[in-house]
């Protein structure tokens, strides 16, 4: 497809340029040439069925919305007549073209292949293409053709294709390959570049067709890509169209001769000879001087049939068309399965993206005419609501925000600098919101984990409980002891009742054992230890005696032990380092 070795001569004016080289940028896709490319990644019967060709298609798309690269589909017409020859070979009928094949034309300029699974394929990337709003040109003849005019015209500021006769056709800057990722990049081939490295202007590179074969013609036998190269330098970009069509071909065979002149004439003459066998364009030498094809092919790369840039079809191309996201999800619910959520999980956030970039093209142009006007005041809504996070992806800064008015996506990731340069007011705004933020984390505690702060919790009500426990011990320790000695006051008082007299009742060795057989427990309490942490301990067993009152009665008096009555004040020492110790625990909690 194009001219033969034509893209191995131009090697050394290939640029690998990043995918942002394409921002803000207007290309026109040669819409065969991408679907070819993605149908060689695998010819398989299930990966057409899974229409993978379209999936690739859409993820380039989307890759250049998000960049706000404008896309205009580009696809083929009829086929030319001097097209016929290659175009048969190429479908492998092996029939030459014939001269009445050539003035056949208007029967032959038929649409390509309405029917084969090719154009239906063409046909699904349209529609595809439309719902992203992307306009769809469709050519007269060859779609590089009319690349390559946008192109030389202005309207667009590169071309997508893999043929390389679009230089012959016009074209100024070409990109080749694209290649996605987080490294996404494309190739690019700029004619400056051509002409001031190599030499070769557009006439050139056409008389290079006629040397080595193209699309329109077979090419010069035995004649090599450096030849070819060196012969065309020699005669130059200037002239050497205007001595073809005076010449024809022959000062082909007259250069090559000019290199053997220093050579020994029998030798030169034997070389001479088989130069005369070997030169040969569609025939004969006789066919090379005086058949006027490489005028017909010169005429159809100077002259090719396009839409004109002032016609009524580009102008509908060129037209900006809007998104249709209930569209686009239909037709990724139909070739692809996708959920409505899955396709919105692609497109929005590229959608978003662009709406971006074009508001900032907008402060730009309006910047640049000496309009500086307040984000509120700018009549263009700013498509940010705000600044979320800051965040980095892949080593580059960015920011998480919040979409104003766009249906099915509330925040997205952006890069840092466009935000920056599109609304910088809504970075003052978040930079001071943290700020402020930050003050206040500062004047207030560190606020305690979850885990951490249920667990504190849980130990403070635990020593509460058991501070509220030890009180009430205390107290009632104090209670039992305060009715004990007025119990003993009321029995010593009512003992001068007793008729002392009365030996028997008093003194008695029989009530004097039995009052020391009755006690249960010592008189007196070696110290404790107090767990706090343990139950309370149970009460203590109290010595009981009997004491005779003077009608015959007898009263129970409680004899107090020594440790009962220093309980109280150990349980008042122990809450008081309780307390203290809860007191350092509060502290370095908080």
């Amino acid at each position: 497809m194009g001219v033969k070795n034509l893209w191995d001569i131009l090697e050394s004016c290939k640029k690998t340029l990043p995918l942002h080289h394409l921002q803000n940028k207007r290309v026109c896709i040669d819409l065969s040439c991408w679907m070819v490319q993605l149908q060689n990644v695998s010819k398989s019967h299930s990966c057409i069925k899974q229409k993978v060709y379209l999936r690739g298609l859409f993820h380039r798309l989307r890759a250049l919305i998000a960049v706000n690269c404008t896309i205009v589909f580009v696809t083929d017409g009829s086929i030319p007549a001097i097209k016929l020859s290659t175009y048969r070979r190429r479908l492998n009928s092996g029939s030459e073209v014939t001269q009445d094949d050539r003035n056949l034309q208007n029967v032959t300029s038929l649409r390509r292949n309405m029917g084969s699974e090719f154009s239906c394929m063409i046909k699904e990337a349209k529609v595809l293409g439309m719902a992203l709003g992307i306009a769809c040109l469709d050519g007269i003849e060859e779609a590089e053709a009319q690349c390559a005019l946008l192109n030389s015209e202005s309207l667009c500021d590169g071309c997508f294709t893999s043929d390389s006769d679009v230089f012959l056709f016009g074209a100024r800057t070409v990109y080749r390959d694209i290649c996605l990722g987080d490294s996404g990049y494309v190739t690019c081939y700029e004619m400056t570049d051509v002409e001031r490295r190599l030499g070769f202007g557009r006439n050139s590179l056409i008389t290079l067709a006629l040397l080595l074969g193209c699309d329109y013609s077979q090419g010069v036998h035995g004649l090599g890509p450096e030849s070819a190269c060196q012969i065309v330098k020699s005669v130059g970009d200037n002239v050497v169209l205007q001595k073809v069509a005076s010449e024809g071909l022959s000062f082909v065979e007259k250069k090559r001769s000019s290199k053997k002149q220093g050579a020994v004439s029998k030798c030169n003459n034997s070389k001479e000879n088989s130069l005369d066998n070997d030169m040969n364009v569609n025939g004969s030498k006789h066919d090379l001087e005086r058949d006027d094809q490489h005028l017909q092919v010169i005429d159809a790369y100077l002259k090719p049939q396009c839409h004109s840039a002032d016609s009524d079809a580009v102008h509908r191309a060129l037209a900006q068309y809007p998104f249709q996201r209930a569209k686009l999800q239909q037709i990724c619910a139909q070739f692809f399965e996708w959920p409505l959520e899955k396709t919105d999980e692609y497109i929005l956030p590229k959608i978003a993206e662009r709406n971006l970039r074009r508001f900032c093209n907008l402060r730009s142009t309006s910047s640049d005419l000496g309009l500086k006007f307040p984000l509120h005041k700018i009549p263009v809504k700013c498509p940010v609501s705000k600044i979320i996070k800051h965040r980095k992806v892949q080593g580059r800064d960015c920011y998480e925000v919040s979409w104003e008015d766009l249906d099915g996506l509330k925040t997205s990731i952006v890069p840092a600098d466009l935000v920056e340069s599109a609304c910088p007011e809504k970075i003052v705004e978040f930079e001071e919101e943290r700020a402020e933020r930050k003050k206040q984390n500062h004047r207030t505690t560190r606020p305690k984990k979850s885990e951490k702060g249920s667990s504190v919790t849980e130990i403070d009500l635990k020593l509460q409980r058991l501070l509220l426990d030890i009180e009430l011990e205390s107290s009632s320790v104090h209670n039992a002891s305060f009715s004990s000695k007025v119990e003993i006051s009321e029995s010593r008082t009512a003992a001068p009742e007793v008729d002392l007299a009365n030996q028997d009742l008093w003194l008695d060795p029989k009530s004097s054992d039995d009052i020391s057989c009755n006690e249960v427990g010592p008189s007196t309490a070696k110290s404790e230890v107090i767990d706090l942490l343990s139950p309370s301990p149970p009460r203590q067993s109290r010595i009981v005696s009997k004491f005779p009152k003077s009608n015959g009665q007898c009263i129970d008096v409680i004899d107090l032990s020594e440790s009962e009555t220093d309980v109280s004040p150990e349980h008042e020492r122990k809450a008081r380092e309780l307390r203290l110790f809860l007191a350092s625990i509060r502290d370095e909690i908080s």
